[in-house]
């Protein structure tokens, strides 16, 4: 294991802990319902990258700070800008959660 995966590891382990202390932040995973099915981050919701207009019914305010993730950040990546052009401020991409090194938590979906 390379240094740079671990240095992401350890961040994205930072930031579900700096998520947990806000709050009112939103954790969300944008994979599909199967792919978030199949395991996520505790405490996370699922609002698939194709549906992200349904972020409004988990986080009605545009000061929510949200915390994205996918399966290796490209996804993420992608909600985070959509999210901030929509009007929110306090968004944070975690990347893929091929980082994350915590307990994995599987079945139910956000619907």
């Amino acid at each position: 294991m390379g240094l740079l995966s671990v240095l992401k590891k350890k961040e994205m382990q930072t930031l579900v802990k700096q998520a947990a202390g806000i709050p009112g932040s939103v954790l969300v995973d944008v994979r599909g319902p199967e792919e978030y099915a199949a395991g996520h981050i505790p405490g996370s919701i699922n609002v698939p990258l194709n549906a992200l207009e349904g972020i409004l019914d988990a986080a009605p305010e545009f000061g929510t700070a949200i915390y994205l993730y996918c399966l290796s950040g490209a996804r993420s990546a992608i909600a985070a800008a959509r999210l901030r052009k929509m009007g929110y401020a306090r968004v944070t991409d975690m990347g893929g959660i091929r980082n994350w090194k915590g307990e994995i938590e599987t079945g139910g979906t956000r619907e």
